[in-house]
């Protein structure tokens, strides 16, 4: 019988085998490890006390590990350190040794053969780059290390001081190779620093030991295969020290960031994945054939660490591309990422978390034990018994718990990858089925269980050149889905118009296979995607403008959220901190970035608007928030890139008109805007032009992701002929009519609709604005302080101001027939928008009543909608009872009879007699304000 473990507390750590062979043999060297966790600082400290003893740097940097490893398992097993403790000290561990094996390796090379030389004779750095879970900084406390050397380029030495000794580059750095390992790899008296694997190398162990930048970035263009995106997810420059921050290191981020992370929604990686995982799992039941000891493997065992990983990695793969706030090392921190970012519910990333962090402290225990690099629950109830002390649990609530992990883990590793799990992930989260999969099936066989109308238009693919150059993956997925979707057509989940939308859409897409893989490996975003098509035109054209947005329909609370404006610019704010990090936040990546944003959150709208889960007027109003959000961000990222500014914060403000300013933005508005600035510095015209200029062309230029908006700045003063940005003083003077140069009624019209967008507040960093100057309101001209009230201020005299009713009635009559002349109707017909008795007659009638009452009426004054307006205007005693009533409702159904007809992309002209009442409704109020 074996003898059971001390009790839980101080000296529990005894039982480990491990620890007692090192008292035995470094008893004496123990004090050289500064007290507590061990740190870089203290590691170095010890190792250099070594040396004073006469220790070699092999030997110290072994005895070293023992040390560390003796410090680590007292505080985990009888202190209960977190686990980032363990593994960030193990990971220091790591870079310090091979900082040191590194710099006296070539320091010996350079002795013999001198130094490499580079282009212009420049020094020529050598990466040592960790992989797994040292690029992760969460190595365990046996692990081996998985390196890649990397040397920046071919060439030659330089010879030694004798001028002989000369060798290539290869030869160079691949002695630096065995250098470094029989420092930190090979086994002495004193055991080994750490196992080293250099597998995962280009061409793996038939590879050269250490290769070029420029060979390593032809490998990864060409022969790079899906898995290996995954093993280069997580590395990082790890030694030499002075190398892992210096500016050569950017050219290898330059490499591996595009391998890695594709610039669209990649879900072609799950098979991939799938046949890693298989291959695993499959390597593990072959390992345990015979020892059913072994199928306890806390690793690589199902439910185990690995598949955690996988989980994390695969979403960060898919997305990490379009979503660089993802990107990411730490399994732990990815996890909150993922759930940030919505891809997986909060709580499952928490579960996870608790499993990752558990199985990982099991591991730790495990090889405490015996230090050896095992995953695999020991045999002996002594054992066991001790581990779940270590972790303050009986044995049998230990058990009790790791089968709970295990399965959590299991069932979400399924449903991600399509087991057996039928749980589905949020916002393209997870995954449907795939176990099981049928033969792949045949066009023909395709064809005959479809209705004529769709058979028809898929026939044509027999002929089709798209088509018929697919590969055989791509054509079985094609296929597969054409076959899903005639299911859903027989069983009437979806319409034909649906099915054939989808046909011609696939077509146009047949070269960018991903989709194909996203469509089959999410039904989720199949079916919402037909139910799109099924419901108007307009929404198929977006999406195949954009079609990545597609992957938003994944998202179980997309129908049910609304747009978050703070929620939106803090996404993007992480995007570009993202980026910022690996010094890809260059203007097209910046451009690109805010164009994805901008489509899926108009996508999403858009599926709510379709789903008739939200009103036109909350279209509007999400629309129009979305707007004010992009001009904020373009607005601060503009300021932060343009050359010549002259201070850290604009004093300047954008104004909306129009539908933007009445919060009416429809689909593919145009942004009626103004600029101004209050700068009283003599440069400031020149750099706010700059500003504007710049800021007008990142919103209305056409990358690879299209556009954000078209912008119009007729309403400035003086329209087109006027400056693109002047002085808010200059503003303020022309609207309220001071001076010469003076507004016409026709643009106090657009200000009754005019709303401030952004200011001097809306674009300062925290903490970065003055305190506000002492005095009156003219203490704040020149500074850009309270632009909104100022501006607000401005409106209200202007729509307040004194006007002779008569006049005014005469001018505003005049421009609506002057409207109306340029937008003809031909008889017979009634467009909801120009035509007599349509909605541009209702919005020059509050444009009147705004003008001639609000002075006496402060309740006229609000930019509130014309909705709103009107039935305040009948409380006002303005309109005789019902008839502002009648006109808002009237106003409410054309905007809707608009908005359908432009989502199916029908003329807005209809015949008058079916909107004969909302017609008549308009004409009342026409009649009621201007007579006739």
């Amino acid at each position: 019988m074996q003898p059971s473990p001390p009790p839980a507390g101080p000296g529990i750590a005894d039982h480990s085998r491990f620890l007692q062979r090192l008292h035995r043999r470094y008893a004496d060297e123990f004090p050289l490890l500064p007290a507590g966790l061990p740190t870089r600082d203290t590691m170095a400290e010890a190792l250099d006390a070594l040396a004073a003893r006469g220790y070699d740097t092999g030997a110290a940097l072994r005895i070293l590990r023992q040390l560390v490893l003796e410090r680590l398992i007292r505080l985990d097993c009888e202190q209960q350190a977190p686990l980032e403790d363990v593994t960030r000290a193990m990971t220091w561990l790591a870079e310090l040794a091979l900082d040191r094996a590194c710099v006296q390796a070539r320091a010996e090379l350079d002795a013999r053969h001198g130094a490499p030389q580079g282009p212009g004779g420049g020094p020529v750095e050598l990466w040592i780059i960790g992989m797994g879970k040292l690029g992760a900084r969460e190595l365990n406390v046996s692990s081996d290390i998985d390196l890649i050397y990397v040397y920046e380029h071919d060439g030659e030495t330089a010879g030694n001081a004798e001028g002989r000794g000369r060798i290539s580059h290869h030869e160079y750095f691949g002695q630096a190779v065995k250098a470094i390992y029989s420092l930190v790899g090979d086994t002495t008296e004193h055991g080994f620093v750490f196992r080293v694997d250099l597998a995962l190398r280009p061409n793996g162990n038939s590879g050269p030991a250490a290769v070029s930048l420029a060979a390593l970035e032809e490998y990864l263009q060409v022969q790079g295969r899906e898995w290996e995106r995954f093993a280069w997810l997580k590395s990082r420059v790890v030694a030499p020290r002075e190398s892992v921050i210096g500016e050569p290191v950017q050219a290898l981020r330059g490499v591996v960031l595009p391998f890695v992370f594709r610039r669209y929604l990649d879900y072609s990686v799950f098979d991939a994945l799938r046949s890693l995982h298989r291959q695993i799992r499959d390597h593990a039941a072959k390992r345990s054939a015979g020892h059913p000891e072994r199928a306890n493997d806390v690793k690589l065992s199902r439910g185990g660490i690995r598949e955690i990983e996988f989980i994390v990695q695969l979403l960060q793969v898919v997305r990490g591309g379009q979503f660089p706030e993802l990107r990411c090392r730490p399994t732990l921190e990815a996890l909150q990422r993922i759930a940030r970012a919505g891809l997986m519910p909060t709580a499952t990333a928490d579960a996870l978390a608790a499993a990752y962090t558990f199985l990982r402290q099991v591991e730790h225990r495990i090889q405490y034990l015996d230090d050896q690099q095992t995953h695999v629950l020991p045999t002996r109830d002594d054992d066991l018994a001790w581990i779940a002390q270590t972790l303050a649990l009986s044995s049998c609530a230990f058990l009790h718990q790791l089968d709970a992990h295990r399965e959590l883990v299991a069932q979400e590793f399924d449903t991600l990858l399509g087991g057996a799990g039928k749980k589905q992930c949020s916002k393209g989260g997870c995954g449907g089925p795939r176990a099981g999969t049928p033969a792949p099936p045949e066009l023909e066989t395709v064809l005959g269980q479809l209705p004529p109308n769709v058979r028809a238009r898929v026939a044509e693919w027999r002929t089709h050149p798209r088509v018929q150059g697919l590969s055989d993956e791509s054509r079985d997925r094609l296929l597969r889905l054409v076959q899903r979707t005639a299911r859903w057509l027989a069983d009437g989940q979806v319409n034909e118009d649906a099915v054939v939308r989808l046909v011609g859409w696939l077509e146009s897409l047949l070269r960018r296979d991903v989709y194909l893989a996203l469509l089959l490996e999410r039904p989720t975003v199949h079916e919402h995607l037909l139910h799109l098509l099924g419901a108007a035109q307009w929404p198929a054209r977006y999406m195949l403008q954009h079609p990545g947005v597609i992957d938003e329909l994944a998202g179980e609370a997309l129908l049910s959220e609304r747009f978050v404006p703070e929620d939106f610019e803090h996404e993007l704010a992480l995007r570009i901190a993202s980026l910022q990090t690996t010094g890809e936040d260059d203007d097209e990546t910046l451009l690109n970035l805010l164009r994805r944003a901008h489509h899926a959150e108009t996508f999403r709208t858009l599926a709510r608007d379709v789903e008739r889960r939200i009103t036109v007027e909350q279209v509007a109003d999400d629309l129009s928030a979305l707007a004010d959000s992009v001009l904020r961000v373009t607005a601060r990222w503009c300021w932060s890139r343009l050359k010549n500014r002259h201070r850290e914060v604009p004093q300047f403000a954008i104004i909306g008109y129009g539908k933007l300013g009445g919060k009416e933005l429809g689909y593919g508005s145009d942004l009626d805007i103004v600029f101004v600035f209050d700068d009283d510095d003599d440069r400031a015209p020149e750099v706010y032009s700059a500003f504007v200029r710049k800021l007008i062309n990142w919103l209305t230029v056409k990358t690879a992701e299209g556009d954000l908006f078209e912008i119009d700045t007729a309403l400035r003063p003086n329209g087109n002929s006027g400056l693109l940005v002047t002085s808010f003083t200059a503003y303020a003077n022309y609207q309220e009519r001071r001076g010469s140069n003076t507004a016409w009624t026709w643009e106090h019209q657009a200000m009754t609709r005019a709303r401030f967008l952004l200011g001097t507040e809306d674009l300062a960093p925290p903490g970065t604005l003055p305190p506000l100057p002492l005095g009156d309101g003219a203490a704040l001209v020149g500074t850009g302080r309270h632009l909104q009230g100022r501006f607000d201020a401005v409106r209200e005299a202007v729509i307040t101001a004194p006007r002779d009713p008569a006049s005014l009635r005469e001018e505003i009559v005049t421009m609506r027939e002057r409207v109306r002349a340029a937008h003809p109707v031909p008889a017979g017909q009634f467009d909801v928008k120009h035509s007599v008795g349509g909605m541009v007659d209702v919005e020059f009638a509050i444009q009147y009543l705004v003008l001639s009452q609000s002075a006496d009426h402060p309740s006229l004054r609000e930019n509130r909608g014309n909705i709103t307006l009107l039935r305040r205007a009948e409380d006002a005693g303005f309109l005789p009872e019902g008839v502002g009533t009648a006109a808002a409702t009237a106003y409410r159904t054309l905007r809707q009879v608009q908005h359908r007809a432009r989502l199916n992309e029908q003329p807005t002209r209809v015949d008058p007699a079916t909107l004969q009442a909302e017609r008549e409704a308009v004409l009342a109020l026409w009649r009621a304000v201007f007579g006739g």
